[in-house]
């Protein structure tokens, strides 16, 4: 089996940062204008709040798993986008600083937005664990080699088409008489 050309391999990396890019900004822009399943309600995506103090949400949850969740949610949501940066940019001189900065820089730019178009709650944490998920993702890459990058990017456009379905089925996942609100042990009145 032959080997894909490596200008092949950028133009479908390409395609990825493209495809995975419409995730990040459905999931953190446009959450209210959709709904997947019964995940969460877009009636209440629309807001605005900052937090400037980095970790600011273990104080003030009542349990661990929440602050954990959500943080490791955070990393994990950019470990892909930092794959494909790199797979784009790994014959820079410093490759990985590139990714890490151009994923602060995604970050910072959809935190903003959040805020500005009053989308979301804004956090300095989210800021601090999308980037550290660039980083690992970038780590990754390197260590794989080339090797592997038809999987990330494969595994990158897979992703997005589950995605896209998921959005497409929308409100036919899930049962709502199922849902239970946290701290009430009842189902929320419709």
């Amino acid at each position: 089996m032959t080997q894909p050309t490596e200008s092949k391999v950028r133009g479908w990396a390409a395609l990825a940062v493209v495809a995975y890019g419409a995730v990040v900004v459905a999931l953190t822009m446009l959450k209210a204008y959709f709904v997947i399943g019964l995940l969460w309600r877009p009636e209440s995506q629309r807001g605005r709040s900052v937090e400037w103090v980095p970790f600011a949400q273990l104080g003030d949850a009542q349990t661990w798993f929440g602050p954990v969740f959500d943080a490791l949610g955070n990393l994990a949501f950019f470990v892909p986008l930092g794959v494909l940066l790199y797979i784009l940019l790994e014959s820079r001189a410093g490759a990985v600083l590139v990714v890490v900065v151009t994923g602060a820089a995604i970050s910072a730019t959809v935190e903003v937005l959040q805020y500005a178009l009053a989308l979301g709650h804004s956090d300095v944490t989210d800021l601090l664990f999308n980037t550290a998920g660039a980083l690992v993702g970038a780590l990754i890459a390197r260590a794989c080699g080339p090797r592997l990058h038809p999987l990330w990017i494969g595994l990158a456009l897979v992703t997005a088409a589950v995605f896209a379905v998921l959005v497409v089925l929308g409100p036919r996942l899930g049962d709502p008489a199922a849902v239970v609100e946290l701290g009430t042990g009842r189902s929320p009145a419709r």
